[in-house]
């Protein structure tokens, strides 16, 4: 029989740029702050990390990221001797993939207490558009001629060129076409996006670890300027810097703890991952099957979920997968977010961080960004953007490019313990 896992410990540096912190200060400040927030008094009972980084070869570290940013740890006495660090990868989901490996080592019983990292850094205060290229590098790189013209001949149905520039991420221009698809078959409008996103800033200006905080109208943000349209300014994740962490255990050990440990700990009652391809249109995305495994999994519904984290890299993404989660049916989310059943108070609350436009995209981090989010929301302790009587969490994790989906994605269900 499959262990139950628990997670005893999360932590998220703040969101930001962070120019004068190395991998290796920001993996501390996860590592450390997660150990801290589980209790433990020797972080050395950890047996194995597993740690998520995308683009760490843009600094000059292209193989063993985690090992390397692990070695002061080691050094200090603070990680245990000789115990294993597993580099992960996938793309904006490498934080959900580092923790599904934490819960998978657990869940299988070859460890008892494990630990996920999530750390990136994607500001170059030298060449601040330098990272851009580094995003495309999610999709098809063997034969990009497929993808590309995937996507111009979607273009050329719509009557929007797909038109990638240098001054953006290439998967903004992926995002406005997987936006313009979705208006074209329902009616999605901008003003809909922009509520999602307006909603997005409110909660970010309350949450002390996101990169941008400051709240906005619907109307502030569809006039910000455009990036790829349908997509303003506001609607598009920044570009950040972080890390975050969490810690997790066996049921068994977990009864070994203090009560106060105990009485904080948060079951992961189901991980799901699901793998992209070139679908239809009208083919529901990755995500609905992460989600449906996930519930099944979990033995629970859509509507038993009171808090939601979705990977909103735009806005348009809140919409699109709060349809996928099943929280709406398909086509609708435009005219469900319009109508508050996505905030505090509606419905189900889905990314009260800020999601990814205000709580920041540092991509090898959010993953693990989220799940600190959620046990915080589960555990009651988000201060004044808390969902009352919180009890069951959703995290929804994509990345990288595949048509007109990612090529990874990962569901996770909490439930406060």
């Amino acid at each position: 029989m499959a262990e139950a896992v628990y997670i005893i410990g999360t932590y998220s540096t703040a969101f930001r740029r962070w120019p004068e912190k190395s991998f290796k200060q920001l993996t501390r400040e996860a590592y450390l702050g997660a150990a801290q927030d589980a209790g433990l008094t020797d972080p050395q009972a950890i047996e194995a990390a597993w740690f998520g980084n995308c683009v760490m070869h843009y600094w000059g570290q292209p193989l063993v990221r985690g090992n390397v940013s692990f070695i002061p740890l080691v050094r200090e006495g603070l990680f245990r001797d000789r115990a294993p660090v597993v580099n992960v990868e996938g793309a904006c989901a490498t934080g959900s993939l580092a923790l599904s490996g934490a819960y998978k080592e657990i869940r299988a019983g070859d460890a008892e207490l494990t630990v996920a990292v999530g750390v990136e850094k994607l500001y170059d205060p030298v060449n601040p558009a330098g990272i851009l290229p580094e995003f495309g590098k999610g999709a098809d790189q063997l034969d990009p001629q497929e993808w590309i013209q995937h996507y111009t001949d979607i273009g050329e149905r719509l009557g929007q060129p797909f038109a990638p520039a240098a001054d953006r991420s290439v998967a903004m221009d992926t995002y406005s076409m997987q936006a313009r698809v979705h208006m074209k078959l329902y009616g999605t409008t901008r003003e809909q996006i922009a509520a999602a996103c307006a909603k997005s800033h409110t909660y970010g200006s309350q949450n002390p670890l996101a990169q941008y905080r400051f709240a906005m109208t619907p109307e502030q943000v569809l006039a910000d300027r455009m990036v790829s349209d349908p997509l303003t300014r506001a609607m598009c994740a920044p570009v950040g810097d972080g890390a975050a962490a969490a810690v997790l255990c066996s049921e068994r050990f977990l009864g070994g703890l203090p009560l106060r440990v105990r009485e904080r700990a948060v079951k992961i009652r189901a991980l799901e991952l699901s793998g992209g391809k070139y679908r239809a249109e009208t083919e529901p995305g990755l995500s609905r099957a992460a989600a449906d495994r996930a519930y099944q999994r979990a033995g629970l519904a859509p509507q038993d979920i009171d808090v939601a984290e979705v990977h909103d890299a735009t806005s348009f993404c809140e919409i699109y997968q709060t349809e996928m989660m099943r929280f709406c049916p398909e086509g609708e989310g435009g005219p469900f977010i319009a109508s508050g059943a996505t905030a505090i108070g509606g419905k189900v609350a889905v990314n009260t961080s800020g999601g990814l436009v205000s709580k920041g995209h540092p991509i090898g981090a959010t993953g693990l960004s989220m799940c600190h989010e959620l046990v915080t929301q589960l555990r009651g302790e988000a201060g004044e953007r808390q969902v009352r009587d919180a009890r069951i969490g959703l995290q929804q994790n994509g990345g990288g490019i595949i048509g007109l989906e990612e090529a990874l994605c990962a569901v996770a269900i909490y439930e406060r313990a």
